[in-house]
């Protein structure tokens, strides 16, 4: 019985160049190609793949956002994270969103086919150097409500705007935005966002 594989990936060309590496193995079958995250839970009920392979950075929803819908919608589905971007932070998200590994994209083809099939067999699988670094400084400092508040601040506009959208006071968001900048070591909110987004905090 061959492993049933969603692809997602927004850049075709990766995702046409990992399906193609994929298919050359005898027990990997990939079912299922998307190009963004908010399409992976309707793939993954229409084609029941066994392990779905999500790239973090992608329109629509994320990659980890997408894991945690995928595992909650089709838990029979596991999932790997086949990402360009190896930040600690991420791989602390999608281990809690239900990622069953994680992997950078120049992972060799054999050893990407054997995550595959250790992931589907329920077993953990790490890049080994991310995994390190995420004991060191892959755990977020910052509070869900702040990373709500960076995230919105990201965006741009005033603190009354981020106010309205996150339906929380001025002083509320200003005292956020605050203590986020402190937890990142920063001087401004652009600053703290994007310290928060290489660290992949956000």
């Amino acid at each position: 019985m061959s492993i049933r594989l969603l692809l997602a990936d927004d850049q075709a060309l990766v995702r046409g160049a990992l399906a193609a590496l994929l298919d050359l193995e005898h027990d990997l079958d990939v079912v299922a190609e998307v190009g963004r995250g908010d399409e992976v839970v309707a793939a993954a009920l229409e084609c029941a793949p066994d392990v779905a392979l999500l790239d973090v950075e992608m329109p629509g929803l994320d990659g980890i956002e997408a894991t945690a819908e995928l595992r909650k919608r089709v838990p029979t589905c596991r999932v790997l994270i086949v990402t360009t971007f190896g930040r600690p932070g991420y791989l602390r998200r999608a281990i809690d969103a239900g990622a069953g590994g994680f992997v950078v994209k120049d992972t060799p083809a054999r050893q990407l086919a054997d995550a595959v099939r250790r992931v589907h067999m329920g077993l953990r699988v790490v890049d080994p150097t991310l995994a390190t670094e995420t004991l060191t400084d892959g755990i977020s400092p910052l509070t869900a409500r702040e990373q709500e508040v960076l995230r919105a601040a990201a965006a741009g506009g005033t603190a009354a705007r981020v106010a309205a959208t996150l339906n929380l006071s001025e002083g509320t968001v200003r005292n956020h935005l605050s203590s986020a900048i402190g937890k990142t070591g920063t001087s401004t909110r652009a600053e703290a966002v994007r310290v928060a987004v290489e660290r992949g905090w956000l």
